[in-house]
């Protein structure tokens, strides 16, 4: 065999691997590989576990005998899930840790086939593809054929999506930095992608003659606008208005993700209308006053569902039931809340304080006003003044403040949509959730949500992202791919008075 650069520089790499997880192993036996332990004892102790996963995992079958391999009984499933369901919080961390780490993937067996791979470079294509496959079967975790017949038992899938909840939160805590976790997570994660594709999901319109059950989710999962009451709650689903869900037939009566959808003359510019517009509900759709569909909430209901794709799907299937019922239906757009918009401004005027550029974000005038309504001097008290301000929302309850603070608001607020970025993409998520599908950023609309909610988020601005449907493949793929933010002539002239303003 004739000797490689990258087969020596591969195997190295290997017997370092080996060297330091040896190490780690020695350093880190007091410590439970990286994860927070508590005093209190475990229900049916350590051994009880150590039992239970012994039973219920079974081994991975050998390569030659994948397929013919019998399946375990679904006794193991339900007694996995049982047991897990009787734990408590951190009884359930200790368990998955255990599990993560004692059944996942075999990683001499990978290394040797590694090996194996490289060597056998020289030799004929048919012998590569077949160690190719062994490798990649080499690289499942040993608790991957238990989560698939747990998806076989009865109420096992949504046992699975609250199973990935409880991972997504240990990681988000940190209350274990094992990688084995965070393994354990992509492979929930993986399986649930292919189990929740779109063309298994079934779309449902919600009206009021949907049974209780469902209409009740609906009031309990919708996290945008709450729902005040079951009056509030027939308005939404009423005359000009629909509702609809994505369900799937492993989770009955359990909607997904859910979107609001107001039908309306023009594109709305507030969200008071919408939700407070107590006219609706006792009168029939005139088809001639509709023209535009707003999406004014969407909410994923199931926290293990967490980066799985499914409100873009939703949307764009929306969008073609909606057509076939008002083919003139030109006009999409959505009108969208900005989480997150106020605890940023509060962050920039803090540090634009501690660095003495404070006048960059307002023009001389309208610091003067700011001055003279707070009784603050120049400076860094005015700074401090509208800070508190903005984090208590009094400013709402000056009409003169609130005409001084409006196209200074306005403009910050467009930077912090269009200019603001994480790794090159929008960092407001629901602006970069409605451009990677195409959307435009279109509108920026001031005392868009008056509610307490509303301006203690973002100062009660709203923002409509507009879908023209011949430009959103366009526009998704230049974002997706070029970080492009398509936006309308609004939104670049606030970001432009942003830019002059703060000398960026």
């Amino acid at each position: 065999m004739i000797f490689h650069p990258a087969n020596w520089a591969f195997r190295s790499s290997v017997w370092c691997w080996r060297s330091r997880a040896v190490l780690k192993a020695a350093l880190k036996a007091s410590d439970v590989n990286g994860c927070r332990w508590y005093s209190t004892p475990i229900r049916g102790g350590v051994t009880g576990m150590e039992e239970i996963l012994a039973r219920v995992v079974a081994p991975l079958p050998t390569y030659e005998t994948r397929d013919k391999y019998p399946p375990p009984p679904e006794s193991n499933s339900l007694e996995f899930m049982h047991f897990y369901g009787s734990l408590d919080k951190e009884d359930k961390l200790g368990f998955l840790t255990k599990l993560s780490q004692d059944f996942g993937v075999d990683h001499k067996g990978v290394s040797e086939l590694a090996l194996r791979l490289l060597d056998a470079q020289l030799r004929d294509l048919m012998t590569i593809l077949q160690i190719e496959d062994r490798l990649r079967y080499g690289l499942t975790p040993h608790y991957k054929q238990l989560l698939n017949h747990i998806s076989r038992a009865e109420g096992g899938v949504k046992f699975l999506v609250d199973l990935r909840a409880d991972v997504l939160e240990i990681i988000s805590s940190k209350a274990c930095e094992t990688p084995h976790i965070r393994d354990l997570n992509g492979t929930l994660k993986s399986l649930l992608s292919e189990w929740f594709s779109v063309g298994l999901l079934r779309l449902e319109r919600i009206t009021w003659q949907s049974p209780c059950e469902i209409l009740q989710r609906i009031s309990q999962y919708e996290a945008v606008h709450p729902i005040r009451n079951w009056t509030d709650l027939k308005r939404r689903v009423g005359p000009y208005r629909r509702c609809y869900a994505f369900t799937h037939a492993a989770m009955p009566g359990e909607p997904l993700v859910v979107l609001h959808v107001a039908l309306t003359e023009d594109i709305s510019d507030n969200i008071q209308s919408i939700v407070r517009e107590l006219a609706t509900l006792d009168y029939e759709e005139d088809v001639n006053k509709i023209n535009a569909a707003i999406f004014y909430s969407i909410s994923s209901t199931q926290a293990g569902l967490q980066g799985v794709e499914l409100g873009n799907y939703l949307i764009k299937r929306v969008v073609r039931e909606l057509q076939s019922e008002f083919p003139h239906m030109a006009q999409f757009s959505s009108l969208s809340p900005i989480p997150g918009f106020s605890s940023w401004l509060q962050g920039l005027l803090s540090q634009y304080k501690k660095e003495g550029r404070g006048s960059d974000l307002l023009s001389e005038q309208e610091w003067k006003e700011v001055e003279q309504a707070t009784a603050s001097a120049p400076g860094s008290a005015a700074i401090e003044a509208l800070r508190k301000l903005i984090a208590t929302s009094e400013w709402m309850r000056s009409e003169r403040l609130t005409r001084v603070l409006e196209p200074a608001l306005m403009r910050l607020c467009a930077w912090y949509l269009y200019g603001e970025k994480r790794r090159g993409y929008a960092l407001n998520p629901v602006a970069n959730f409605h451009l990677q599908n195409g959307a435009s950023m279109w509108r920026l609309n001031w005392n868009a949500d008056t509610s307490p909610r509303g301006v203690a988020n973002s100062c009660g601005i709203m923002v409509n992202y507009r879908y023209f449907l011949n430009e959103t493949s366009k526009n998704s793929a230049l974002y997706l791919q070029n970080k492009v933010i398509a936006a309308s002539e609004q939104v670049l002239g606030l970001v432009s008075q942003f830019q002059k303003s703060s000398k960026l």
